[in-house]
């Protein structure tokens, strides 16, 4: 087996960074806990300690009378017997071991989604531009040395865990482990809930890949039934084992799944949803929640069926997604849409406003912590100043995942007409 020296270096100075970073500055990691934009109510570091604590003194953490009152949301039950493994004296350093870890993991898989070259070539569908590339180990590079990767695995949240099975997931999907892909997505949807979504691109994928090396060919429907089948007794699974964990009690869900679908905890994030809610009326939050879970889930069908060609952009897209409308967003969720740019190199010269949608986000990372030090600490602002910037960092992204979006259709148009290649598209 040939060793990659570049692979080595990169994850050898890499996981030196990190290390460096939380020896040499031990306060830091305790103060990007508390940062409104890394850790939110659901991924919380702090919470898990919590309910870590109230676990290992025989107290259910999602006792209602005890944990649920004063905290409304506690981690997966699955990580409480496996952090309480660790010692107390090393929990530090185990843990950030662990982190640094996930996040080579999670680097490895980005780096198999590169050479699988699927971005640029795949059953349906082959770009014009397939030659315009990323090295592989550029890829990774670009994912582990990303100022929000770096932030996020100094804050530990639990999102982590939830990006390092996404992107396991779409890795077994391209080198054709469908078993594995649906395996690693359920667990990221036990984590988080919102990976779910992801079911129906991420089997397209596994379907389009699967089929390229089968013959004869199976059926789209008879592959998307074993593989939904085998998703849901994945979920159901690890569903019947935090159920044995709690002491044969269903409370878990309630303060997992519960916070996001009816958003109890409205503590201020980078996301859209915690202001509207503060400002809407009680006879209106009903209604109002399902309209935000119905948007989020209108993208799914809309671009599985106009993206059916490339259903690993449909995922890119997803995630974008999921970035800014899900209830409770972080930058760690931004770094994982990051992390899929570098693999659609070839259609960065299609863009027009990649130079806006960058400023847009360098300019909110710096005014974002600003502005919420002026409302929390200083006194001198309301929620509005920090409401107003998590509004721009929205924007950003959403010019982002736009401008992609546009690249791509244009990239596939190219395909189809080839004389109106370099030429400009106006609406009529």
């Amino acid at each position: 087996m040939t060793i990659d020296r570049r692979k080595i270096l990169l994850f050898g100075s890499a996981a030196a960074l990190r290390f460096s970073l939380f020896s040499a500055f031990p306060l830091l990691p305790d103060l990007l806990i508390g940062r409104a934009e890394i850790s939110t109510p659901v991924t919380s570091f702090k919470r898990l300690q919590e309910g870590l604590f109230l676990y290992t003194h025989n107290v259910s953490p999602y006792d209602g009378g005890v944990f649920y009152q004063a905290n409304t949301s506690v981690p997966a039950p699955l990580f409480l017997p496996l952090f309480a493994l660790i010692p107390s004296q090393l929990f530090s350093l185990v843990t950030a071991l662990l982190y640094i870890l996930a996040d080579l993991l999670c680097a490895q898989s980005i780096i198999q989604i590169a050479e699988s070259g699927v971005t640029r070539s795949s059953r349906l569908f082959t770009s014009p531009r397939k030659d315009i590339k990323w090295d592989s180990v550029a890829v990774g590079a670009a994912y582990l040395f990303n100022p929000f990767t770096i932030a996020t695995c100094l804050a530990r949240p639990t999102s982590v865990f939830s990006n390092c099975a996404i992107l396991y997931a779409i890795a077994s999907a391209v080198n054709r482990r469908p078993v594995k892909s649906m395996l690693a997505l359920a667990f990221a949807a036990y984590l988080s809930l919102y990976p779910a979504l992801l079911l129906p691109p991420l089997i397209l994928l596994c379907y389009d890949e699967s089929t390229v090396a089968e013959h004869p060919k199976t059926s789209i429907t008879a592959s998307a039934s074993k593989l939904s089948s085998f998703f849901i007794g994945s979920l159901s699974w690890f569903m019947i084992m935090s159920y044995l964990l709690t002491g044969q009690s269903w409370e878990f869900l309630q303060s997992t799944y519960g916070v996001h679908l009816l958003l109890p905890d409205l503590t201020p994030n980078v996301g859209l949803w915690w202001y509207f809610f503060i400002e809407m009326f009680d006879s209106f939050r009903q209604f109002f929640l399902g309209v935000f879970w119905l948007h989020l889930l209108g993208y799914v069908g809309g671009l599985c069926i106009r993206l059916r060609k490339q259903p690993l952009f449909v995922l890119t897209t997803l995630v974008g997604l999921f970035a800014i409308f899900q209830p409770y967003p972080s930058i760690s969720d931004a770094s994982l849409y990051f992390a899929f740019l570098p693999l659609y190199s070839h259609i960065f010269p299609l863009m027009r406003y990649a130079f806006f949608a960058v400023a847009t986000i360098l300019y909110t990372t710096l005014l974002g912590p600003a502005f919420y030090y002026l409302w929390i600490y200083a006194g001198s602002g309301n929620a509005n100043f920090f409401y107003a910037i998590t509004l721009v960092w929205s924007l950003g992204l959403s010019i982002v995942v736009g401008e992609c979006l546009f690249a791509v259709l244009r990239d596939e148009w190219e395909l189809e007409r080839p004389e109106m290649k370099g030429k400009d598209v106006r609406r009529i």
